[in-house]
């Protein structure tokens, strides 16, 4: 069985496209993302759909880097043959680089925030996305008119009047992860 570390980051790869997200919520990106590219914008997605394994992954090396969760402790997941515990040249547990191999996997991933094992990109139900323009940001909103954002910073994380319109399309923002947007605001 393989041991943890940065290489299990290229195994079980998130989908970066809407066509992965459930309606109504698909369709609500979507005209979203229209609006904003007609309007001007430039739009990045970073994630949408995250198949289980990779949020397993994510979820554990976490807990073992920055929780002190015992690498011993983790559940098996069928289908992720990983070994977080690390043995020393005696063959006897090693902490500390089990702790250092899942925090490398943390750093990979660039986690910030704990990942939770359910959650709205493991149902379809949330994008990562980076959105931003220069100067005022005139937008159709979801009744289809215009609206002009005139307010800094030139961000989709920090602009609360986009993020409005986002809302009214039924993409609503997380505030405290700059990236995220679901269809609840989770």
């Amino acid at each position: 069985m393989p041991p943890s570390g940065p290489q299990w980051t290229n195994q079980f790869h998130a989908s970066s496209s809407t066509d992965d997200l459930v309606e109504p919520f698909r369709g609500s990106v979507n005209s979203f993302l229209a609006a904003l590219r007609s309007a001007g914008a430039t739009v990045n997605i970073a994630e949408t759909l995250r198949p289980p394994q990779r949020v397993y992954l994510m979820h554990y090396s976490f807990c073992i880097a920055r929780e002190a969760l015992d690498p011993s402790a983790v559940p098996a997941m069928a289908g992720v043959d990983i070994q977080w515990v690390h043995t020393d040249a005696q063959g006897n547990p090693d902490l500390p680089g089990s702790k250092a191999a899942a925090g490398q996997m943390v750093q990979a991933y660039g986690i910030v925030f704990k990942p939770a094992l359910t959650s709205r990109h493991t149902q379809g139900r949330a994008i990562d996305m980076h959105i931003g323009w220069l100067g005022n940001l005139t937008i159709a909103n979801a009744a289809g008119d215009q609206t002009t954002i005139t307010t800094q910073p030139c961000t989709g994380s920090g602009n609360s009047a986009l993020q409005a319109v986002g809302a009214a399309y039924g993409v609503i923002k997380l505030v405290t992860d700059p990236p995220h947007w679901s269809d609840d605001g989770h």
